[in-house]
């Protein structure tokens, strides 16, 4: 089968899967080429190289020592983010990815199907690995529709539900959602006795993090990626932080999974960057700039653009449907992501890159509008 963002894979049926295999519908990745050069702004990386300490620490590390399994519980990685965070190690879990640790925390905290619960919510259009979650451990969902705006409104979710789980800011819109909100948000799930799962993904980019608000609201996880805000989406690293009993609760998921998911040098390098603030935060401001230097670019075009906190920008051509700019776009050499969704078919999420990706990006557009 062939997927407009995701490349091209077999579709192939099997009699010796089981029927989990058989129904799920995994998540589609944004495309990697390797055909040709093309200038990416498909997959939210950073256009910026990671802190050269981060690249010191990983060499260090790659010593006789690789013949010895890491620390599975990253203790070095954790008590670096807990004293960044102003918070303990065990309020702290490491996971291979912020997508080993969601799937870790959908099995922790929402209940199967076979119990019946009431159902995980999230939103219609968000990340589109949650309901590949949800199905892979059996959890219950629906789905609560944005406002007309494109923004996440807390009280739609405090209905009787097993859990509730969105990005901020949401992802493909870049929208943030105001921190008094999730906070009343979390106060009305405690009472119920659910978790609510912010991921933060894109908190470095714009919006307020609910960290500092963790030791308040036992039942908040916040979790992030080391992919986007530290450049190093090659490295496989997120990170948990919520209460000792949440990160116990993932903890119990993991060692019943793999003891040991987390490599010595990924460790040594996650460590490394997160004690280099000072770095992070500059290169970060420079994609905050290009961001809205490219937004105002945009409107200036004729494109429809969302009030983004992220890093990329979730815009509506003029013109043409998205499925014709992102594929025209292509031609240019220039990959962006589309969704065919109902309600966003006609918006494309450019990821930000550095400015001369973006002064080509929005040549491309001109050249394309005929303008």
């Amino acid at each position: 089968m062939t997927n407009l963002t995701g490349g091209i894979k077999n579709k192939i049926m099997s009699r010796f899967w089981n029927s989990r295999t058989k129904n799920i519908i995994p998540y589609t990745p944004g495309e990697q080429p390797k055909d040709k050069k093309f200038i990416k702004l498909n997959t939210n990386e950073n256009p910026y190289p990671p802190s050269p300490k981060v690249i010191e620490a990983i060499k260090n590390a790659a010593n006789e020592d690789l013949r010895l399994y890491p620390d599975p519980n990253s203790a070095a990685f954790c008590e670096a983010a807990a004293a960044k965070l102003g918070i303990k190690p065990g309020q702290v879990f490491a996971g291979n990815g912020s997508d080993e640790a969601l799937a870790f925390a959908f099995a922790a905290f929402f209940e199967s199907k076979s119990n019946k619960p009431q159902p995980l919510l999230f939103p219609d259009i968000t990340y589109s690995f949650y309901p590949v979650y949800a199905d892979l451990w059996g959890i219950p969902y629906r789905t609560i529709p944005l406002c007309g705006d494109f923004s996440i409104n807390c009280r739609d979710y405090t209905m009787p539900n097993g859990g509730v789980i969105f990005p901020n800011p949401n992802a493909p819109t870049g929208i943030p959602v105001p921190l008094d909100d999730i906070l009343s948000l979390a106060k009305n799930l405690e009472g119920q006795g659910r978790v609510l799962i912010v991921d933060e993904a894109y908190i470095a980019f714009g919006g307020n993090s609910v960290i500092p608000c963790i030791n308040q609201h036992p039942n908040i996880l916040a979790v992030h990626t080391m992919s986007k805000q530290m450049s190093l989406a090659g490295l496989r690293f997120g990170y948990a932080v919520g209460s000792e009993e949440l990160i116990e609760g993932l903890y119990r998921i993991k060692d019943s999974f793999n003891s040991y998911p987390i490599d010595r040098l990924a460790l040594a390098g996650a460590a490394a960057a997160i004690n280099d603030e000072q770095y992070y935060t500059e290169i970060n401001n420079r994609v905050i700039a290009t961001r809205e230097r490219t937004a105002n670019a945009l409107r200036e075009l004729g494109f429809s653009v969302l009030p983004s906190k992220a890093n990329f920008l979730f815009a509506k051509p003029p013109k043409k449907s998205g499925a014709e700019f992102f594929s025209e776009l292509r031609e240019h050499g220039i990959l962006v992501r589309h969704f065919n969704k109902e309600r966003i078919v006609d918006f494309l999420r450019i990821s930000i890159g550095t400015d001369d990706d973006m002064d080509a990006f929005l040549y491309a557009c001109k050249e394309i509008l005929g303008k």
